[in-house]
């Protein structure tokens, strides 16, 4: 009976490890991301969301609620270093994005591959912010739509190349397996 009962602790232990650490990497890619200049064809608070490169691993390791915890984190950083419009929309766009990914990501013979898997997200998550800026600016916001749903081509793309290329060294830890 004890050994169930310290297991359960281990697996607990572990859990909280590993949402820790993935927590931790959204957070220093975003302050990396932070640094990298506004890109003069972006539209202002385009990014290329470099924390969401976490949030793809823990899609592919961790169970769906530690994936919306990573994601959570995310926006309670946007909170804190960019104020409450900031995490409003990090948020909304972060849940989106997380949940599309985790499902399409289950899905047996998925079609899409790790880099459409990449792009729905980003798709999901800047179409989540677009309905979330509606509700706070209004309908001005409809125009930046086409904009922001090509550049989630190019930023989907990108964050999953790198989780594509960083996969297979995070599984190789055998807290990530």
């Amino acid at each position: 009976m004890e050994n169930v009962y310290l297991q359960k602790k281990r697996d607990m232990f572990l859990q909280g490890g590993k949402h820790s650490i993935l927590s931790a990497v959204a957070v220093v890619l975003s302050i990396f991301e932070s640094f990298i200049p506004d890109l003069p064809f972006a539209l202002p608070g385009m990014k290329l969301g470099l924390g969401n490169i976490a949030v793809l691993l823990a899609v592919e390791t961790c169970p769906l609620g530690l994936v919306l915890y990573v994601a959570a984190v995310r926006a309670l950083f946007a909170l804190v270093t960019r104020g409450a419009t900031a995490f409003f929309m990090s948020f909304a766009g972060a849940i989106a994005s997380s949940l599309l990914m985790y499902f399409l990501a289950r899905i047996k013979n998925t079609p899409f591959g790790c880099i459409g898997i990449g792009i729905a997200g980003a798709f999901a998550h800047n179409t989540a912010q677009i309905f979330t800026a509606y509700f706070i600016i209004g309908n001005a916001v409809w125009g930046y739509f086409p904009v922001v749903t090509l550049f989630a081509l190019v930023s989907g793309s990108l964050t999953s190349l790198v989780h594509f290329f960083a996969l297979p060294k995070v599984t190789s830890v055998p807290l990530f397996q």
